[in-house]
């Protein structure tokens, strides 16, 4: 199915960058633990962070629903918007639209 939107695709996934480095652990979807992030320089993080928001972005798709972290990425399709969370807090809001 996918996930619509209509805003330029480069600005929803830096603002996505943005929410998803709010969550706290959120390098262990990429089986991380904090040292491995740490070892990385910043050019590495950039990227993996990147990567991760356009893979995240894809799978939403088809789920919902996808566990970052110690948090959440929420696809709410009736709002266009994609919600992050970490843990129960809301962190940040994505427009789609």
């Amino acid at each position: 199915m996918g996930v619509k939107f209509g805003r330029e695709y480069k600005d929803i996934v830096t603002d996505f960058v943005r929410g998803i480095e709010m969550v706290n652990g959120f390098y262990e979807f990429l089986e991380m633990d904090a040292d491995d992030w740490q070892a990385l320089d910043k050019d590495e993080q950039e990227e993996c962070v990147r990567t991760l928001a356009d893979d995240i972005f894809y799978a939403l798709g088809s789920t919902p629903v996808i566990q970052v972290g110690a948090g959440s990425v929420r696809h709410d399709a009736s709002n266009h918007v994609l919600k992050v969370h970490d843990g129960e807090k809301l962190v940040s809001v994505i427009y789609l639209v």
